[in-house]
């Protein structure tokens, strides 16, 4: 009895422990990936990815616009800290704008700051990829997250 017993607590255990997991999509296993090696960037042992990753390029993407359907947003970081950025108001008039500037780093070497612009101006850098933050420096979390994202090309 005991040994039966013991039997069917054990079987109940295995069968506990062999749960169906999702598997992640191609999509959210790269973010992952952006997102780790971003963060292993800046740990505590020198490297950041001011100077560990190849961060100088142009990137690109849509971000998401309240009163438009969207925001085309190009930004060219170059070696010398200087940057470019055009966007383009998907649907609007006379909705395409440009600069450029200086950019500066963030103590940690892992967030620039685009120094003449204004509003949300602050982007983490990860391993080809700007998140771009929000007016309060912290990462944009929720659903569209991934809407606020510029890819390297």
């Amino acid at each position: 009895m005991k040994k039966a017993l013991l039997f069917i607590t054990s079987a109940v255990f295995i069968l506990a422990g062999c749960q169906d997991e999702q598997t992640p999509s191609a999509n959210e296993t790269q973010q992952a990936a952006a997102v780790a090696s971003a963060v292993e960037v800046g740990s505590n042992d020198g490297h950041s990815a001011n100077t560990a990753l190849d961060w100088n390029g142009t990137y690109i993407g849509t971000l998401p616009c309240a009163d438009c359907q969207g925001i085309e947003t190009k930004i060219t970081l170059n070696h010398d800290g200087s940057y470019s950025i055009q966007q383009a108001y998907l649907g609007k008039e006379n909705g395409t704008f440009e600069s450029q500037g200086q950019l500066s780093w963030n103590d940690q070497g892992n967030t620039i700051t685009l120094e003449n612009e204004s509003g949300a101006n602050h982007y983490f850098v990860g391993e080809n990829i700007l998140f771009m933050l929000d007016m309060n420096g912290e990462r944009i979390q929720g659903d569209l997250a991934q809407h606020y994202q510029l890819r390297k090309q």
